[in-house]
């Protein structure tokens, strides 16, 4: 092989190049940064922060109701992770100095998130090892986020503080809250799904730690979780109405 091949061939193999770890490999993600933090890193950033929400979440549940059964904290801490998440991944952000805008995180940069390299959009960077969407400003994906923050968000910080509270608006909220979950994320499955069979994308990275760690485990809580939720209050409002009719006098009865 002369000079010429040699130059020839380095020139294509840099053509040829994957320009970003994603896949699918050649697919467009305009202005792509890569991101500086490493994986363990963005983890610990993650984790620390569940923590300082959850821990002060729990001393105060425990202060407010100390005869609240174990199984009603763990759901109300499940909400408050829920509204953190939902809000401060998908979530909100100002955006303005003078006069409050409220916008949605995700929703808002998704055209733009491949070139920042802020936390939260190495987070997403990190995420999107295992679902490329997030960088190519799916329109599912998108529509899907800001559903989720501007909806389940909010409404999540509302069913903590009535499962807290004892109000009677608690299991209309978590059966809303849980059903919307569900379905979205049995959605995002179904979707990534149908391009694979149909269309044979990959929009996971192959890599266990990828497809098993991020989009499989990561994802499933908010199928298990919300279908416990949902069954639960489902059994709640129907031993309700039972003891809501037997309460009431007989229909025709004087």
């Amino acid at each position: 092989m002369d000079g010429a091949d040699v130059v020839n061939s380095t020139v294509s193999g840099v053509l040829n190049a994957p320009l970003h770890p994603y896949y699918p490999l050649r697919v467009a993600i305009p202005g792509y940064v890569a991101k500086i933090l490493t994986t363990q890193e963005i983890l610990a950033i993650f984790v620390t922060t569940c923590l300082g929400i959850l821990i002060p979440a729990w001393l105060y549940i425990r202060h407010a109701r100390g005869d609240l059964p174990s199984s009603e904290i763990f759901t109300a801490l499940w909400f408050v992770l829920c509204g953190f998440i939902h809000l401060g991944l998908e979530g909100y952000r100002v955006v303005q100095a003078n006069s409050i805008k409220i916008q949605g995180y995700f929703a808002f940069n998704a055209h733009n998130i491949a070139s920042q390299s802020t936390i939260l959009a190495q987070l997403w960077k990190e995420y999107s090892f295992s679902d490329s969407r997030y960088l190519t400003a799916d329109s599912f994906v998108v529509c899907m986020e800001t559903i989720t923050a501007v909806f389940w968000g909010p409404l999540s910080f509302a069913c903590a503080w009535c499962i807290v509270a004892d109000h009677p608006l608690r299991h209309p909220l978590q059966s809303i809250i849980s059903l919307g979950q569900l379905y979205g994320d049995v959605l995002y499955y179904a979707t990534c799904t149908f391009d694979y069979v149909n269309l044979g994308i990959e929009y996971s990275r192959p890599d266990p730690a990828y497809f098993w760690g991020y989009y499989v485990f990561l994802n499933a809580f908010w199928i298990v979780i919300p279908t416990c939720l949902l069954v639960h209050s489902t059994r709640e409002t129907a031993r309700a109405f039972t003891a809501l009719k037997k309460a009431s006098p007989a229909k025709g009865a004087k």
